[in-house]
């Protein structure tokens, strides 16, 4: 959880640098632009992952997010956040995708495993564990799916996953709450069978 935090304070906080980066953009400094998209294409790549399990669907989503970003960039509020912008325009368009395809739910396992100073063994029961987690999130509609992500596996606030969804607290707590007792349903049955 540290982590998700962690990156969830890199990706939201926004600092002169990142103000200064979109202003010259605007300017048509295209350099900008390259720094920005460095600096969020790998959250961006992540969260598409996330909730398309598809790594070649989620580059694609992130190249989309990032086309259209430079597309409106002139029309953006410098005064505002780019990250809720960047979050919304992922799920809107992972959501698109999954419209016309049957969706499944992957988590990125590499970075984790990678980072972390596991035995082998360590490291196949924190595999398992992931697996078991994105096979149940592959159990959730749509909604609860993409609440669960940003809430839980992103570390955004309540109040921050219903603006990006565009939806009410009370629907996301909701949408959350019940994801919440499915993933713990089919985690208990899954546990249970291998018993």
């Amino acid at each position: 959880m540290e982590m998700a935090v962690s990156l969830m304070c890199q990706f939201t906080a926004e600092p002169g640098s990142i103000r200064g980066l979109i202003h010259d953009a605007k300017a048509g400094d295209l350099a900008a632009f390259e720094q920005i998209v460095t600096r969020y294409e790998r959250i961006v790549l992540r969260i598409a992952r996330r909730l398309l399990a598809d790594s070649e669907l989620a580059r694609d989503v992130a190249q989309e997010v990032f086309l259209r970003l430079h597309g409106k960039l002139g029309k953006f509020q410098e005064g505002k956040d780019l990250a809720p912008w960047l979050y919304r325009m992922t799920v809107n368009l992972c959501h698109d995708l999954r419209r016309r395809s049957k969706p499944s739910v992957a988590l990125d396992l590499a970075p984790a495993l990678r980072d972390a100073a596991l035995d082998p063994e360590q490291a196949m029961e924190l595999l398992q564990r992931q697996e078991l987690v994105a096979a149940a999130l592959a159990e959730l509609s749509p909604r609860e799916r993409e609440a669960i992500v940003l809430r839980d596996l992103e570390g955004l606030s309540t109040a921050e996953v219903a603006r990006v969804l565009r939806s009410s607290e009370g629907t996301v707590r909701s949408q959350i709450s019940t994801g919440r007792v499915k993933i713990k349903r089919f985690v208990m049955a899954q546990l249970g069978r291998r018993r």
